[in-house]
């Protein structure tokens, strides 16, 4: 998992406009072709009738004219197909879900435990971004879901930030591998960075949106 304070990432933004792009070579060569054809034309006119040269001024903007139309067209293909701006709006203010990490503003955390079918206990284990555990909740075996109110071990609230969720299970007296536990998160931008789409978080954490576990329609608050 690649999960990210929003301004750390490694890669390039795609932020402020948009660039043109340069003419392609099939449009640089039909300039010159143009130019090539011109020529010849007025190499090979009538000495005694000759093209007027306003003619040639109209051949000369008729040509121009089209070659922006082409390149504005090029702009707008490359837009939709780098951006995809319609489908970029579909994830902002959706939930979701975030392996094994969330960042805390106040309000509770949505979070989805799933515990190994053949586990008898689970334990919930929550560190803050320094990685010191600073509560454990035990919960039953098929807890599907789950809300953490952002407090330690005594019942104290507990400051924003940055925190990670693990489940512990045990089967008889085997302790099984710990597991990220899911966290649903609200989307607050979604944006293209160096050709796929990274979602934007609470507390500015960016997640690619392939590495989602889940998404799903904004939840009303369970503690209300």
């Amino acid at each position: 998992m690649d999960i990210q304070p929003l301004g750390q990432s490694t890669g390039p933004t795609r932020q402020g406009g948009v660039h043109a792009q340069a003419p392609g070579p099939a449009m640089g060569s039909d300039y010159l072709t143009f130019l090539n054809m011109l020529t010849v034309q007025m190499r090979n006119q009538d000495p005694l009738n000759p093209m007027n040269a306003s003619d040639f001024a109209v051949q000369l903007a008729t040509f121009s004219g089209v070659e922006q139309q082409v390149q504005t067209n090029q702009l707008l293909a490359s837009l939709i197909s780098r951006s995809g701006l319609g489908d970029l709006g579909n994830w902002v203010g959706m939930e979701v879900g975030v392996p094994g990490e969330a960042w805390f503003d106040g309000s509770p955390v949505a979070l989805a435990p799933d515990a190994p079918a053949s586990a008898d206990r689970a334990t919930l284990v929550v560190r803050d971004q320094s990685g010191t555990i600073v509560d454990r909740i035990d919960l039953p075996v098929d807890t599907q879901s789950f809300t953490w109110e952002g407090t330690d071990s005594d019942g104290e609230p507990l400051p924003e930030g940055r925190y990670s969720f693990m489940l512990e299970t045990r089967t008889g007296e085997t302790t099984n591998d710990a597991v990220p536990v899911t966290a649903y998160q609200r989307v607050n931008e979604a944006r293209m960075q160096n050709g796929e789409i990274m979602l934007v978080l609470l507390g500015g954490l960016m997640l690619p949106a392939g590495e989602a576990l889940g998404l799903r329609a904004p939840q009303p608050d369970e503690s209300d």
